[in-house]
């Protein structure tokens, strides 16, 4: 039997985890895996050090439970490594972005569990930037500071709201950095609030920020704001909610592109890179799209077509290798 490993955050969505970990123990093990929990502790790089060991343990797949801050601990675990176990996400924390991106249940942590048994799986697109990986976000400029502001007891009881109060607290602060921004084919020189690569359609709760993104393309979705006026901000903010329609106005640059690299030509003004909603060091930084670097269980039937290049389904594998062994059978009986 396969080996399966549960990374638990124990006191995600009010301790969700802990009080239904029976249920999801037993939803991993119905897909076919011997199954196994580790609950994460405050010491730093706890989620990502177990994901390592794990991995390098053999294990099969491993199970990220918690925010998204749980599952990008586990990436970063895993991601440097050669052989990298297969991945599935439990959501239970503020906005489940990448829940969201994938069709996991967000309600329902034994429903998010039981995706496992439909054997359904996308190779996922990864960033790296220097020695960090991240797997929805990377971004620069004084629009994405909001994220360091916010105190985490109010993304836990108030969610992306938190985030949007203190973003329109902040609005009338922002100001514009020169930014050089290279990127596939172009390059970008001027003022800009803020640079933002997506990876997948969800940020921050919205799905129309990046409203073509790919899963595994491997291309970024890159978003210029080349304004830092207020009036103009509030008309893009209308414009997302609008259905995306920011992607045609003049003040964005918005592009697709396997690598970025940022840099502030003011080097009075610090720029500081968030990855995945965390602070991740500052600018100058490239990024690195890891094409199809993951493997994650998805509910790849409610996912778009327009979103996934190529659906992996566990038994066309297994077919796959039932063929390979039947035409070896054939050959050996051919040689006696």
């Amino acid at each position: 039997m396969k080996k399966a490993r549960l990374i638990y955050n124990p006191v995600s969505g009010k301790e969700i985890m802990r009080n239904n970990l029976a249920d999801i123990l037993d939803a991993i093990e119905k897909a076919g895996y011997e199954t196994s929990a580790f609950a994460t502790t405050p010491e730093p790089d706890c989620a990502k050090n177990e994901a390592k060991r794990a991995a390098e343990a053999g294990f099969d797949l491993i199970v990220a439970a918690g925010g998204d801050g749980t599952i990008n601990e586990v990436v970063n675990g895993i991601a440097p490594l050669e052989n990298r176990p297969k991945m599935a996400i439990i959501p239970a924390g503020t906005t489940n972005d990448y829940a969201r991106a994938l069709k996991i249940p967000r309600s329902n942590v034994k429903a998010a569990a039981e995706v496992i048994q439909k054997h359904q799986t996308v190779k996922m697109d990864i960033g790296k930037a220097r020695e960090n990986y991240f797997i929805n976000i990377a971004a620069g400029g004084y629009l994405t500071e909001l994220t360091y502001e916010v105190p985490s007891e109010l993304k836990s009881i108030f969610g992306y709201l938190a985030y949007l109060a203190k973003g329109a607290e902040m609005l009338p602060r922002i100001k514009p950095i020169k930014m050089r921004l290279k990127y596939e084919g172009g390059e970008y020189e001027g003022n800009a609030s803020m640079f933002f690569l997506g990876l997948t359609n969800s940020i921050g709760g919205f799905e129309t920020i990046a409203p073509d993104a790919m899963l595994d393309d491997g291309k970024f979705s890159l978003i210029v704001v080349k304004t830092a006026n207020l009036f103009e901000i509030v008309r893009l903010i209308t414009l997302v909610l609008n259905g995306g329609k920011h992607v045609n106005d003049p003040k964005v640059l918005y592009v697709k592109t396997n690598f970025l690299e940022a840099s502030t030509l003011d080097t009075n003004k610090r720029m500081m890179i968030n990855l995945d909603g965390e602070y991740g060091g500052d600018a100058p930084m490239r990024f690195e799209n890891l094409h199809q670097h993951i493997e994650f269980y998805a509910n790849t039937d409610e996912i778009s077509d327009d979103a996934i290049q190529g659906i992996e389904l566990e038994e066309k594998e297994a077919g796959e290798e039932l063929v390979k062994e039947y035409k070896k059978l054939e050959e050996h009986e051919e040689e006696e």
